[in-house]
């Protein structure tokens, strides 16, 4: 079998190929002459350069896995890959420890102050007493994101004998427990902590999570890092506390733009920064080329992929078929739980009709993802969705019937928290997927784009307010659904948009009268 590599890759994950495998290392082509050479190959290994297109997939007539040596996967398109049956890795731990570690060490610089002395120093200046530090022991770090890089923060700094605050809201309190770390919300942390980190992904609930009102409830001696997603802290926001004094420093390594050269934080003097070295060891490359390399091997070998992020080991023509149950599953668990917005104690995926009949395994893992994907983003896969719902104690019901009353297929995702559940029901039709059903109300949705899901009053004057609320804004509706119910009764509307609604917008909708609440998903 033939591998190619087309970005520089160390030379361990090199050598783990070679001696598989004949392994070609080409970097630097064009998609023309990735497109002319991938036909005979049986795996691609790439980290950032490199773009696999749908274009370069559709020529890929051999291939069966596509390597990233890294993390994310912006420059493959997953989707065409699925639809052929290649499967695509990536190496999210690969990076874990240096990203830890690079967190620690702007603490540390921001505690003693070491890139502004070193830089006065190096000036030709002896300002001992301008560069007064202080101490991390006993000091509070507040973690927001208990995930695998924030969980390795807290274990380091809790041998600086710092106290810790976390919050993460899919984190139960026995693992917190576990962890020795006391849960809270952003507010409280931001309130108490003198160290902030951020370790969360990068989504609609955590883009600027912490902004100007955040920073206002800071101590004046408060120190924050950012070695995680640029965008999580709102980058105005921070250069305007650092500005006035509001808060004591802050150390970034990531930004909303890259390369940040006309950042306005690059001028503020408390604040240390570094161009995304989080990842930037030597360590670090080897183990994500390593990771890689392993997994090509096992694949190729017939075996299985531990970081697939598509679905993995599915024949083509099986993926023909499911591929749309697939999608509608992960795409309708999603709006659930984006619809509940709380931590999820059950999820209940229900197949009615011919899809119980199906091995549908694969349509579960996908609603699994799709849920937890709401609240930690790409680091759920199709191969780890199972295990991170597991260890964060979610049961999962599956049920299956052959009866359906209208449709030759439904499939029904419910997700639980105490007393609150939402559910959604879907269908294939003409081999795309529909939504048909939200919390009990018959609707006819294309889940495509923006849907605002509106609770309201059954009674006159609500849809048509509501509906210029968008307008004046020019929000524009690409279609309309509204449940039925007795006059005065309660039930939804659902309204396909063709932006994002500023929250905002969204609190006027709130606003109408008869509106008893509206929120905006992305499907």
């Amino acid at each position: 079998m033939k591998v190619l590599v087309s970005d520089p890759l160390s030379e361990q994950g090199l050598t783990i190929l070679q001696q598989h495998f004949t392994v070609d290392v080409l970097t630097g082509l064009s998609e023309e002459e990735l497109v002319e050479k991938i036909p005979e190959y049986d795996a691609l290994v790439i980290r950032s350069g490199t773009q696999v297109t749908r274009k370069v997939i559709e020529a890929a007539d051999k291939m069966k896995i596509v390597g990233r040596a890294g993390v994310g996967v912006d420059n493959v398109d997953v989707e065409a890959a699925t639809e052929k049956g290649i499967i695509v890795v990536n190496a999210p731990e690969g990076n874990m420890l240096s990203a830890a570690e690079h967190t620690i060490a702007m603490m540390m610089s921001l505690a003693r102050n070491v890139p502004q002395a070193n830089q006065s120093l190096k000036s030709k200046k002896w300002e001992r007493g301008k560069f007064m530090g202080i101490e991390v022991n006993g000091k509070t770090l507040g973690v927001i994101g208990l995930g695998r890089i924030g969980a390795e923060v807290t274990k380091r700094a809790q041998g600086l004998n710092m106290n810790i605050l976390a919050y993460d809201p899919f984190v139960s309190d026995e693992r917190a427990k576990e962890m020795g770390v006391k849960m809270m919300t952003v507010h409280e942390i931001v309130k108490e902590a003198d160290f902030i980190t951020v370790h969360t992904p990068l989504t609609k609930d955590t883009r600027n999570i912490i902004d100007a009102e955040e920073f206002a409830m800071m101590k004046s001696n408060a120190r924050i890092i950012n070695c995680a997603r640029g965008g999580i802290i709102n980058e105005e926001a921070l250069a305007e506390a650092l500005n006035s004094k509001k808060i004591a420093g802050a150390a970034i390594d990531v930004f909303v733009s890259e390369p940040p050269l006309e950042s306005p934080l690059l001028d503020c003097e408390t604040l240390i920064a570094t161009p995304h070295l989080g990842a930037s060891t030597k360590e670090a490359q080897v183990n994500v080329a390593v990771s890689v390399a392993e997994e090509v091997v096992s694949v190729l070998n017939g075996g299985t992929a531990k970081n697939a992020i598509n679905i993995p080991s599915v024949k083509p023509e099986v993926m023909t078929m499911l591929a749309p149950y697939i999608q509608l599953a992960e795409t309708m668990s999603s709006a659930c739980a984006q619809l509940l917005g709380k931590n999820y104690e059950k999820i209940e995926i229900a197949y009615n009709g011919d899809i119980s009949e199906k091995d549908t395994r694969p349509v579960t893992v996908a609603a699994l993802k799709g849920m937890l994907q709401v609240a930690l983003g790409s680091a759920v896969n199709y191969v780890n969705a199972g295990t991170i719902a597991k260890s964060r104690k979610v049961d999962v019901i599956e049920s299956k019937s052959e009866t359906t009353e209208e449709f030759s297929s439904t499939i029904k995702v419910e997700i639980t928290m105490g007393t609150e559940k939402t559910s959604i029901t879907g269908t294939v039709v003409g081999g795309k997927g529909k939504i048909i059903n939200i919390n009990g109300e018959h609707v006819d949705v294309v889940p495509a784009g923006y849907l605002i899901v509106a609770n309201h009053i059954n009674k006159p004057n609500v849809i048509g307010p509501c509906c210029l609320v968008l307008g004046k804004n020019n929000i524009n509706i690409s279609g309309m659904q509204v449940g039925r119910a007795e006059i005065g009764g309660n039930t939804i509307m659902a309204l396909n948009v063709d932006s994002e609604v500023p929250e905002d917008i969204l609190k006027e909708m709130r606003a109408v009268e008869g509106i008893i609440d509206a929120k905006l998903i992305k499907l």
